[in-house]
């Protein structure tokens, strides 16, 4: 798909809606601008509980790798991951069956793929990170969420208050540093559009419309939007590799587009 891209000169474009939103759009320009200075540690997961009960029946999400946590949730988190840190050198992981069996029409049905998974990272640029993603998380319904510390900061975000960013700034007097909670508004990417009030709030479904005027402004200007093909590439990559450390118990490099 990327050669053919390539090749083709036509734009093109991954669907992922969750880093669009106001909040992590501003994360990375922070980031970008050096915010919270030398980033040392990256800290991520995509946690929810929709297979956390054992008596839940099996079904095709239980069934086959590309429909195990790896291959449905840990795209988004790794996405935002590449994103915001760059290209990751190595990886480490372990990837685990929390459920062996659930329930089928005549008797237990074995569950062919994953529950969760843990990763650890190490970047190009040298920093330390580590992922983790559960569909088994009791209570966790939408934690796609990450924690960045810097030698000058720190930012902390989570998808299920998907309209605050938590920045800390190492400055001024010890006594009164803490964690600031910025809410986003018109000055933050692609908020004005739904409201001209900060605090208001996007949701979910705003997500999908940014992601489809993307693609629509990518289509009138004939050129790819991010993230395209080559980043999903990128993702899967990482994703594979991911799988091939957590088979062998060693660290892998991870192949680069």
């Amino acid at each position: 798909m990327v050669a053919a891209a390539k090749a083709s000169g036509l734009p093109n474009m991954i669907g992922f809606n969750y880093v669009r939103t106001p909040a992590t759009q501003f994360v990375r320009k922070l980031l970008a601008e050096g915010a919270i200075g030398t980033v040392t540690w990256f800290r991520g997961e995509h946690t929810e509980d929709f297979l956390a009960d054992p008596a839940l029946p099996a079904t095709w999400r239980t069934e086959g790798r590309a429909n195990g946590c790896m291959g449905d949730l840990a795209p988004h988190p790794v996405n935002c991951m590449l994103a915001l840190m760059g290209p990751v050198a190595e990886v480490s992981a372990r990837i685990e069956t929390v459920h062996a069996t659930r329930p089928g029409p005549n008797g237990p049905v074995a569950v062919t793929n994953d529950d969760h998974a843990q990763i650890m990272l190490r970047f190009q640029g040298g920093a330390m990170g580590h992922l983790y993603i559960s569909r088994t998380a009791t209570g966790r319904k939408m934690g796609y969420a990450y924690e960045i510390h810097g030698t000058q900061g720190s930012i902390r975000f989570d998808q299920e208050d998907q309209n605050a960013v938590h920045l800390y700034r190492a400055e001024g007097p010890e006594a009164t540093r803490g964690f600031t909670r910025i809410l986003t508004g018109p000055t933050h990417p692609d908020y004005l559009a739904f409201c001209q009030g900060p605090g208001h709030g996007t949701g979910y479904q705003d997500q999908i419309i940014i992601e489809a005027k993307d693609f629509l402004e990518a289509i009138a200007t004939g050129k790819p939007v991010w993230p395209t093909f080559r980043d999903g590439l990128a993702v899967s990559q990482l994703i594979d590799t991911a799988h091939h450390a957590s088979d062998d118990g060693r660290w892998h490099a991870v192949p680069q587009t």
